[in-house]
């Protein structure tokens, strides 16, 4: 599992490792079963506080994310297929939003936007 800290943003230290895990969990990349580093563990390898993984694992426990077994650890919990294709609406929602907010700012009439989006769309196939 592999988990970038950075000091610089605003976004708290338990929030970014959630979301980390999150995404490695949502791309697969930590499959159903697969058992995380023990929140000790993680709290040394990352150099901090016990209190921020234990946060941080609390808040992917509690939207379903992972499980955990006392006495052996914390595991990745089966996905449901439905909140998997939810979460990646939601980012490309996001990444939707950014492109119209820039189209907007340079004055680019929507009928020009969707024309780019079609044309892009028909390129990947």
């Amino acid at each position: 599992m592999k988990i970038l800290i950075s000091n610089r943003s605003k976004q708290p230290i338990y929030e970014q490792i959630n979301e980390q895990v999150k995404e490695q969990i949502m791309s697969g990349h930590l499959p159903t079963g697969k058992s995380l580093p023990s929140m000790r563990q993680l709290a040394k390898e990352l150099s901090v506080s016990l209190i921020t993984t234990k946060r941080a694992y609390e808040e992917l426990e509690k939207n379903g994310y992972i499980y955990s077994v006392v006495g052996k650890g914390s595991f990745v919990a089966d996905q449901n297929s439905e909140l998997i294709k939810e979460e990646k609406m939601k980012g490309i929602e996001e990444q939707l939003s950014s492109a119209i907010r820039s189209g907007r700012e340079m004055g680019i009439p929507l009928s020009e936007l969707q024309e780019l989006l079609d044309m892009l769309y028909r390129e990947e196939d």
